[in-house]
């Protein structure tokens, strides 16, 4: 299934892209597409609906964020290895994790904030990842077994913010709107190998990241079972699972983001967003 939440920001309704494109409303059937609706009962419940006698959402508007305020957001540094290269930094050993304030979510058209002070704002295409079930010290071999399923997600980041001010990278990667997720929410069932998907950023018009998954340092089962090593995974967190190389930051001279920029930026079968970059006003 694809799953969508439509609607005004904050009143988002649930529902599902049917075989013909068509937006089609769950709100008759689940409340929203979180916690609750993202367990594997819940999930099969609504694969085994007639989709095609759901009610039809002839002018959906807005998409918002795929799936509502996860209770955690967790973001993979340096996990693609030619991101690290171009970023002068060695390959990790293990997974480099740091969290995103779950404020920062916002939808994949919405436009992107550049905040009063930002001065090196950028840009991270990654796939996403919806957990569907309780995990605590899984197995690797089973990491896939605890997947709702799968996402694009900007990780955008004001890297001054990250690199310049001290601390830990949240406070780089939190801003409101700095993490726009969707459209789709593609149930795991669809993705046959979450490794091997291209993945793309076009600014202005520019194609500037060009990768595919097989290219990241720790995959996701990998990942998964190293993170629920650590704390629990539940139901509707999100993982962002790290950029190929392209971003802004690794270019020479270095390009950030300004007001007036257009960008785009899409993971295979997982859908394409498109944002318009913002400067936030001042007072």
């Amino acid at each position: 299934m694809k799953l969508v939440r439509f609607g005004p920001a904050g009143a988002e309704k649930p529902g599902l892209i049917d075989g013909a494109g068509t937006v089609r409303d769950l709100s008759g059937h689940v409340a929203d597409i979180g916690a609750t609706a993202l367990v594997p009962e819940r999930l099969a419940a609504l694969a085994a609906l007639a989709h095609d006698d759901l009610p039809v959402v002839r002018e959906p508007g807005r998409l918002g964020a795929c799936i509502t305020r996860p209770g955690k957001i967790i973001g993979i540094g340096l996990n693609y290895h030619d991101h690290a290269r171009e970023t002068g930094a060695e390959a990790p050993s293990e997974p480099i994790s740091f969290t995103k304030a779950a404020s920062s979510l916002c939808g994949p058209d919405d436009d992107i904030l550049q905040p009063v002070g930002s001065e090196k704002l950028d840009w991270e295409v990654e796939l996403g990842v919806v957990i569907g079930a309780r995990a605590r010290r899984v197995a690797e071999a089973e990491a896939l077994e605890y997947v709702a399923g799968y996402c694009v997600v900007d990780d955008v980041s004001e890297r001054s913010w990250q690199k310049d001010r001290g601390g830990q990278w949240m406070k780089g990667k939190s801003y409101d709107t700095f993490c726009p997720v969707g459209p789709w929410l593609v149930t795991a069932d669809e993705v046959a190998d979450p490794q091997a998907l291209a993945l793309w950023t076009e600014l202005n018009g520019e194609r500037v990241q060009n990768g595919t998954t097989a290219e990241m340092i720790f995959g996701v089962r990998e990942l998964v079972s190293y993170l629920s090593r650590f704390m629990t995974l539940e139901p509707g967190d999100l993982i962002a699972t790290g950029t190929p190389a392209g971003v802004g930051m690794g270019m020479s001279p270095p390009r950030y983001l300004v007001s007036g920029d257009r960008l785009r930026l899409g993971v295979e079968g997982l859908g394409v967003q498109s944002h318009a970059i913002v400067a936030e006003e001042t007072g």
